[in-house]
């Protein structure tokens, strides 16, 4: 678990585009993986206030919010103003019986926290349609890191950050990283995808994972990743789709708008957090005995840049670009009409320029980041 509210917590970026939801008619869910610190969030903002908890990995709560009906609801709920179900994911059919308390009781605040996008974002979707705002919530952000810790301390720690990741537990608990991840790893991020996926065979998910670990950076073919493993092209397109659903890993896409000679339909794969990226290859090496120290960097870099426009509603579309010709460019980003091309490096050199063709084509800005300017990529 994130550690207690008190001077460990770590103020979120979206704590307070959730205060001002509160009261305002409709549900308030938020969602991400286990152990990023949705309950801590929550029980946060209602510090001061009665509320009625309901955990639904207590097996007795789930049978309790297991299809009732309204005076059942009514009975549960009381007097209370304010409602929230934790790990909802684990009760079946609940988006109809959240429909039920934001149709019949308008008076209550619901709030609602889910540790995957499986069942939840399918049985929520079509019930809670225009009944609900939806934030999903990541490890803690560099951000959200530097505001607690400073500036000095938080650059002090970037090489820590780039080895273990930023979930709360392991930023709360230095000295014991690696007991942390492998617990969280094992236990938490598994248990929901083996459990709401219909995983028949766990061992291909683990040869999977360690596959894409290994890959980071690079783009990623999914028939090459079947004869890896032995598997079909379709199983490891399900799985993949699972471990994104399962906040473990997202897609990158390849942008393309106007050359022939642009590739089209890779894509590159990266992981939420590096921790558990290095937890998967089972190497915590210090960066100066590492050759993945470009993967490590370009990984931190990319999910972290996910991360602020997710939580500052940028609307920004993220790809990588590539010619048939190894032209290459890490990250793009298209934003309000226009293009800009990133290159990442830990150590730049001065003379770093990205692909002029990829510049002219789309009057793209460009700018190289490295571990002097990353900063001003990673905040608002």
């Amino acid at each position: 678990m994130c550690k207690k509210i008190g001077t460990s917590m770590y103020q979120r970026i979206i704590e307070n585009i959730i205060s001002n939801k509160i009261g305002k008619g409709k549900a308030i869910i938020v969602v991400g993986a286990r152990q990023v610190g949705k309950t801590t969030l929550i029980k946060g903002l209602l510090k001061e206030r009665k509320y009625l908890f309901l955990d639904a990995d207590d097996p007795s709560t789930r049978k309790l919010l297991t299809s009732p009906n309204t005076e059942q609801i009514r009975s549960i709920i009381g007097e209370n103003k304010i409602v929230f179900i934790d790990e909802a994911q684990r009760i079946k059919g609940i988006g109809l019986t959240l429909k039920i308390i934001t149709d019949q009781f308008p008076s209550v605040q619901l709030f609602v926290s889910g540790s995957s996008s499986f069942d939840l974002g399918n049985q929520l979707n079509e019930p809670l349609t225009g009944r609900k705002w939806e934030y999903e919530l990541f490890p803690i952000s560099w951000e959200e890191f530097e505001m607690k810790e400073g500036y000095v301390k938080a650059e002090q720690q970037l090489e820590n950050r780039l080895l273990y990741g930023m979930y709360p537990e392991v930023l709360n608990d230095k000295g014991n990283e690696r007991e942390v991840l492998k617990n969280l790893a094992s236990s938490y991020l598994y248990r929901d995808i083996l459990a709401f996926s219909e995983i028949r065979k766990p061992e291909i998910l683990d040869n999977l994972l360690l596959a894409l670990a290994l890959q980071v950076g690079n783009e990623v073919n999914y028939n090459e990743l079947a004869q890896t493993i032995g598997v079909n092209k379709i199983t490891i397109q399900k799985y993949i789709d699972i471990l994104e659903k399962g906040y473990i890993v997202f897609r990158l896409n390849s942008f393309s708008r106007n050359l022939r000679n642009e590739i089209k339909r890779n894509r590159k794969i990266y992981f939420y957090d590096n921790g558990i990226r290095n937890m998967i290859i089972g190497s915590f090496n210090p960066l100066a005995l590492r050759t993945d120290i470009g993967a490590l960097w370009e990984n931190f870099l990319i999910s972290e840049r996910k991360k602020q426009n997710i939580y500052r509603d940028t609307f920004a579309r993220m790809y990588f670009w590539r010619t048939k010709q190894q032209q290459e460019v890490d990250y793009v980003e298209e934003k309000d009409g226009r293009v800009y091309g990133f290159e990442f490096k830990w150590k730049a050199k001065s003379k770093i320029k990205l692909p002029e063709t990829f510049v002219k084509t789309y009057n793209a800005k460009t700018k190289i980041i490295d571990s002097t300017n990353f900063r001003e990529f990673l905040k608002s």
